[in-house]
């Protein structure tokens, strides 16, 4: 079989057998098209199920020498990864060529967090005098008040929040649910945009039980959340590079710094390794420094000339 034909099988492999997302998807296939554009030309023409582990190694190198940087190379091997392991379910293989590939070294790079203060600065730039104003207050209340993924906000349904239990139900990657608690201020938010906002819009076919919706009555994009997050920190003076994903990093940290158990945040966040939600046990300086001078017996000890 042909490069193409295999790539459309890995395509609706991802599809129908591991439920991803189509923005996973199509991160996956672009990396699957880079080894496929390698390995498909007149000189260079190998079939996917001919390749070895040093034609791989090959392959590696080249986007290595090319300048890419580790993340991304990461990424790549990720997805060659996922292909040829495709390939060896669906028998085209007997031994995996990519399985004992290595990926580059990555540092552990530290998410980019808002302060509890500037929180409250971005919930307050919100113009609550527009019904776009009581939409975006709810959907920044759930995203800080419950941790989710942009993904996860913009499909959120009606009947999926359980305003007497006090908790969303939420669809997350590989279309794995899970049930997160919602705080009463989110709560009373998304009750106010429900019956004074939500209930006047001329809702589209098929968007009848979303939660979030445009002025047009449909579901919102995840760039136009991204958008609204950006010129709500842009009114409220917030200098960081913030996203809706920052919120979710912000509620994450802000629940440890104050003792949360890091598995209840595992759960809440819907992460299958504890090494995932382990990064959030990183404390800012201030933090750390405000409790070395309160609780070091030497901390505030006098300087003797």
């Amino acid at each position: 079989m042909s490069w193409t034909s295999w790539q459309n099988g890995f395509a609706s492999y991802l599809k129908l057998e591991r439920s991803l997302a189509d923005h996973s998807i199509a991160a996956y296939m672009a990396d699957v098209d880079k080894l496929a554009a390698y390995f498909s030309g007149e000189s260079n023409h190998i079939a996917p199920d001919r390749l070895t582990h040093k034609d791989l190694l090959i392959f590696v190198h080249e986007i290595h020498a090319m300048g890419v940087g580790a993340r991304t190379q990461a990424r790549i091997i990720s997805g060659i990864k996922a292909f040829f392991k495709y390939l060896l379910i669906e028998n085209a293989i007997q031994t995996n060529p990519a399985s004992n590939l290595e990926t580059p070294r990555i540092g552990r790079k530290l998410p980019e967090v808002l302060a509890i203060h500037e929180v409250d600065a971005l919930i307050n730039a919100i113009d609550m005098s527009t019904p776009e104003g009581q939409r975006n207050r709810a959907m920044v209340e759930t995203l800080y008040g419950c941790g989710l993924r942009v993904s996860e906000l913009v499909n959120i349904k009606v009947s999926e929040v359980y305003f007497s239990d006090e908790f969303i139900k939420v669809t997350g990657k590989g279309n794995k649910q899970r049930i997160v608690p919602v705080g009463r201020v989110a709560l009373k938010h998304i009750d106010l945009y429900i019956n004074s906002t939500r209930n006047r819009l001329n809702i589209s076919r098929g968007f009848e039980d979303h939660l979030f919706l445009s002025r047009r009555g449909k579901s919102l994009s995840r760039v136009m959340v991204f958008l609204i997050i950006k010129d709500l920190c842009q009114a409220a003076g917030i200098k960081k590079t913030a996203s809706p994903h920052t919120l979710r990093h912000s509620f994450a940290t802000h629940l440890v710094e104050n003792g949360a158990d890091l598995r209840a945040v595992q759960d809440m966040l819907g992460h299958e390794s504890i090494t995932t939600t382990e990064i959030y046990t990183h404390l800012s300086k201030e933090y750390l420094r405000d409790n070395l001078i309160t609780y070091h017996p030497r901390a505030n000890k006098p300087i003797s000339s």
